[in-house]
């Protein structure tokens, strides 16, 4: 045991925010820390490192246990460069090295001939430091600072020249991160380390993490970055905290299943607690039965009440389907150079068809979002030789900083003005999925978090039904519920995606195919996430252009991505099937709902009203008849 906390309770002011937190964590286990925001993560953290002391309950720690913590927010302040305060750790190290530097000279100065054996002592303690040394790292330790700096994304500055007050509060983050790990006390907690870091940089930690010989308490919404690294996880979740033994993936599934089995015991404890209170009401009052029912009374006033998992909890309930079907070829785009005043990538050409989910990757600064913007018309490009939409393709754009929400308007208004032929219960019940109830309808957009602007923008999304998305970060804001939600909506979109997201779990689920934006243009992977990284394994490993990689692939894996892909476009066609169908049986029911009306005496005696409703029969027999069509060719085509 390393670290153990019995019934810790904390409390600011009249708001609990832990209660009977008891957890443990042993040598060498990874451990997750989960838990919707507020629900009290980073206070069980402080109190874990000494910062806060808890209301109740202990801490206890392994003897001579040195923890290293990194916060979200460190308020780290010095005025030593980046590479002298780096130094620092590896003081004792440079103290051996300046001992044998010393001796060396000495050595020097000693004739071997005239003091044969002071020149001996000399030289037999120099090997013993040279030995303890070698032992301590000490050939080493200025490439492993090297390493740690350039791998955390801070190789362009000048180390010796930088101090860390001139750097911002994510360079500083960074440095102290990388302190954490040169230093590599017995448990490393570690409260959002993925903040202020691009893929590359949260990959090369997540490498350094898994061959990390201490302990590691980690607090992280990087999903992916969770799977990979933690083997048990606690939820604190209503001020406790629960234990689940493996990685993130593991832990949905356990809590499923223990979700679902807390909601039947609930069921049928109160099915048990209803026969007792009806036997009480019965026979209370009756003298013959009264001591039965008096019993009955007090074990129900024993029963410890099972309350089924609260729906107010609830996830969004996304589902993203679209108006019409796009032609097979979604964008052809030749010769697109984009930029402001100069360029950042020139000379662009590619295409997209329907059905694809593309995630662009790439370095912070190259352009992802600039080409988003281009592609959706928000900005215009440098230069461009064509850009051509597809058949029948409708266009929509989600940006991560949803400047398309009016701030001055209630959140109901800013969805019903985009939709003004729904009415109002339909609104709030698309604003409900989202997690908008009640009064919550009516609040300024002003006054909306991050979260809940994320939200009502994909509301706006779901109802416009466009066939192509431009997404930029998504699941920004969104907690791990609600991602969860809008990554099955995506999975089994019908639709064409092209997405910016740094959130590797989430890239892993939708994308079936990898463009990664480089200075020099677009690498096109056409396969998964996985697929993408044993391309990139491969491409490091050897030095062959990207055609020769792809033939030392295995039939088996080039057969995985196709079956992958066969199975998708499937899905996709049977679920549009199934739309048209619903879709032309609502239409019949319509049309045969005006014919029954035609035949009432007080339309067809009046001729205005008489030829309103034709002309809505006719419109509706035109829909009903291109969806039909439409539906007959969908089944001609089936794949």
């Amino acid at each position: 045991m390393l670290l153990r906390t019995d019934n810790i309770w904390k409390s600011f002011g009249e708001r609990d925010v832990l209660q009977d937190i008891s957890i443990q964590i042993n040598a060498g286990e990874r451990v997750g820390l989960i838990g919707a925001n507020g629900a009290g993560k980073s206070t069980l953290l402080k109190i874990l490192t000494g910062e806060y002391l808890p209301d109740q309950g202990i801490v206890q720690t392994a003897k001579q246990l040195e923890i290293g913590y990194l916060a979200q927010n460190t308020g780290f302040f010095s005025e030593k460069t980046i590479w002298d305060e780096l130094l620092d750790i590896f003081a004792p190290v440079r103290q051996l090295e300046a001992q044998m530097r010393q001796l060396e000279q000495q050595m020097g100065q000693t004739k071997t001939l005239e003091n044969e054996t002071k020149y001996q002592k000399i030289l037999e303690r120099y090997a013993e430091l040279q030995s303890l040394f070698e032992e301590k790292g000490g050939y080493r330790y200025e490439a492993r600072m090297r390493g740690a700096l350039t791998g955390l994304g801070l190789g362009k500055i000048n180390w010796q020249e930088t101090s860390i007050s001139q750097l911002s509060g994510g360079q500083k983050t960074r440095v102290l991160l990388a302190k954490l790990l040169l230093t590599e006390p017995g448990l490393l907690i570690l409260d959002e380390p993925t903040n202020y870091l691009d893929i590359e940089a949260v990959t090369w930690l997540e490498q350094m993490l898994l061959q990390y010989s201490g302990a590691i308490l980690l607090v992280s919404h990087d999903r992916y970055f969770l799977d990979r690294l933690v083997n048990i996880v606690y939820e604190l979740e209503n001020h406790q905290a629960t234990r689940y033994v493996g990685n993130y993936s593991k832990y949905v599934e356990l809590k499923k299943e223990a979700e679902e089995q807390q909601r039947k015991q609930a069921a049928a404890q109160a099915k048990e607690i209803q026969k007792l209170e009806e036997f009480v009401e019965r026979n209370i009052a009756r003298a013959s039965t009264s001591k039965r029912a008096e019993s009955r009374r007090k074990t129900l006033e024993k029963i410890e009440r099972i309350e089924a998992p609260s729906a107010q909890q609830a996830p969004a309930a996304i589902r993203f389907e679209t108006a019409v079907t796009s032609g097979r070829q979604v964008l052809q785009v030749n010769n697109l150079t984009i930029g402001y005043e100069k360029p950042l990538v020139n000379s662009l050409s590619f295409q997209i068809e329907r059905g694809e989910h593309i995630a662009l990757l790439g370095g912070n600064g190259l352009g992802k979002s600039t080409l988003l913007k281009t592609i959706a018309g928000e900005i215009p490009a440098l230069s461009l030789d064509a850009m051509r939409l597809g058949t029948n393709v409708e266009l929509d754009y989600y940006e991560q900083e949803h400047r398309d929400l009016n701030l001055d308007k209630q959140v109901i208004d800013e969805l019903w003005d985009a939709h003004p032929n729904l009415d109002q219960t339909s609104i709030r019940n698309y604003l409900g999925q989202f997690l908008f109830r009640g009064d919550e309808v009516f609040q300024k957009v002003e006054k909306l978090s991050g979260g809940e602007k994320a939200r009502l923008s994909l509301a706006k999304r779901l109802l416009n039904k466009a066939n192509f998305l431009l997404m930029d970060e998504p699941t920004n804001h969104l907690d791990l519920a609600s991602k969860e939600q809008l990554e099955e909506a995506l999975e089994d979109f019908p639709g064409t995606i092209l997405f910016v997201s740094h959130d590797r779990y989430f890239i892993h689920r939708i994308a079936t195919r990898i463009w990664e934006l480089t200075p020099e243009g677009i690498q096109d992977y056409r396969g998964d996430y996985e697929w993408y990284l044993e391309q990139k394994a491969l491409e490091k490993e050897s030095s062959q252009d990207s055609s020769s990689k792809e033939s030392t692939l295995t039939q088996a894996e080039q057969w995985r991505q196709n079956e992958k892909a066969t199975k998708r476009k499937q899905k996709q066609h049977q679920q549009k099937v199934e739309q048209l169908e619903s879709e032309i049986s609502e239409l019949e029911k319509q049309i045969q709902q005006i014919q029954e009306e035609l035949c009432l005496p007080e339309v067809y005696e009046d001729s205005k009203k008489s030829l309103m409703y034709q002309q809505n029969l006719q419109e509706l027999e035109q829909t009903r008849d291109a969806k039909t069509e439409e539906w007959m060719h969908l089944l001609e085509a089936s794949p």
